[in-house]
């Protein structure tokens, strides 16, 4: 668009200089005219023209280089349509409740924003180093005392995912603080946990409010999709977790949080997800620090041989809570306890602690002094390996 603007002062130039040189030629003929007459004449209005004819020239000559050369072209990429779109996400209208879920991910992924890595990066570094990603998460509620945002953020499979982030009171409270991070697995494919448990976020809240707990900020992003179980996907393949390195790379840039690392992520799980957490802190003891799973039932097989092909070098930190009156969930618990103690390899070595305490008048009341104990098992855990 810039080339073609540079035609109309090409034109001018050359039209002003061709009407310059014609009044400086005409004034030199009378010049000449009347110098056989022996007459005197004003030789500046003929300088004047030649000077302004030449000045045109040399404008036409640097326009015609420039347009010719794609100078200017090459000078405004700005005006040029990018190689790669940068959207930003945007997740406004969802709902706290559970159908606030794909939708949303679908349409704000739209407007997703990246940040591409350096050039000047080896090739091989970056194929294992995920692209620094920004995205924008808005406020969709504020339940248990915190803020809870959601955003959009690109999968494995560079399709849109719903993930939600609920941030402590001391995230607004404690502006120079970073916080660890506590990842909640979803048992339902495309739901994101807090829509299967949407009281959760009242028991972490009512934990930092006794004091039982430190502050954590909690990351709940969509259950893979292409499997009806994405916990057994989980145990199966361990990469297939839902916070891979896009996703904390993301968070990390997006919110004030300490490095992923044992000492500062945690997995937790309730009820259907209560597999995926137990499974990924099996097969991640050194990305989880701790993992906590709550009212689960377990494939205790399948568990310790994920445990078993865990990284050495580090033990997993395991809790297993399930209300007092849950028979089938302890009997479930104390039977992958002992399968991961007899197990092979960093299997054996995994510290699985089970609660069997909780009772109170409903369920309801239960699952909340069972996510309230979960919370300040993680935050003690990761305290302690910090």
């Amino acid at each position: 668009m810039v080339r073609s603007l540079l035609v109309i002062p090409l034109l001018a130039a050359a039209l002003g200089g061709v009407w310059l040189a014609r009044g400086a030629l005409q004034r030199w003929r009378d010049l000449r005219a009347a110098e056989t007459y022996e007459l005197a004449g004003d030789r500046w209005p003929m300088l004047l023209r030649a000077a302004g004819a030449m000045l045109c020239g040399i404008c036409v000559t640097g326009l015609t280089l420039l347009t010719a050369l794609g100078a200017f072209g090459g000078l405004s990429r700005g005006d040029r349509q990018p190689e790669r779109a940068e959207p930003v996400v945007d997740a406004a209208g969802a709902g706290d409740g559970a159908g606030a879920g794909a939708g949303t991910a679908a349409g704000a992924a739209a407007r997703q924003q990246a940040v591409p890595p350096a050039a000047a990066e080896p090739a091989a570094a970056a194929a294992t180093t995920p692209p620094a990603v920004v995205s924008r998460f808005d406020s969709v509620g504020h339940p248990g005392g915190g803020e809870l945002l959601q955003s959009a953020v690109l999968g494995p499979d560079g399709r849109p995912r719903n993930v939600r982030v609920w941030l402590p009171p001391q995230y607004a409270k404690e502006p120079n603080a970073r916080f660890p991070v506590v990842v909640m697995h979803a048992a339902a494919p495309r739901k994101t946990a807090d829509a299967e448990v949407p009281d959760v976020f009242e028991g972490i809240g009512s934990a930092l409010q006794s004091g039982k707990s430190r502050p954590f900020i909690l990351v709940a992003p969509e259950a893979p999709n292409g499997t009806a179980h994405p916990c057994e996907l989980v145990a199966a393949a361990p990469a297939a977790v839902a916070d891979d390195a896009t996703l904390r790379t993301t968070i990390a840039a997006s919110f004030r949080t300490l490095p992923p690392s044992p000492s500062s992520w945690g997995a937790l799980g309730v009820e259907g997800g209560a597999p995926c957490a137990a499974a990924a802190g099996l097969a991640r003891p050194d990305l989880y620090g701790a993992a906590a799973a709550v009212s689960g039932r377990y494939d205790a097989a399948a568990l310790t041989q994920t445990g078993a092909e865990a990284p050495t070098g580090s033990a997993a930190k395991l809790l297993l809570a399930a209300a007092k009156a849950d028979a089938a969930g302890l009997d479930a618990a104390r039977k992958l306890q002992a399968s991961l103690k007899a197990g092979p390899g960093p299997a054996a070595k995994a510290d699985v602690r089970i609660s069997d305490n909780v009772q109170d008048y409903t369920p309801d009341r239960e699952r909340l002094r069972l996510v309230r104990q979960a919370a300040q098992f993680l935050a003690e855990a990761l305290a302690k390996a910090s």
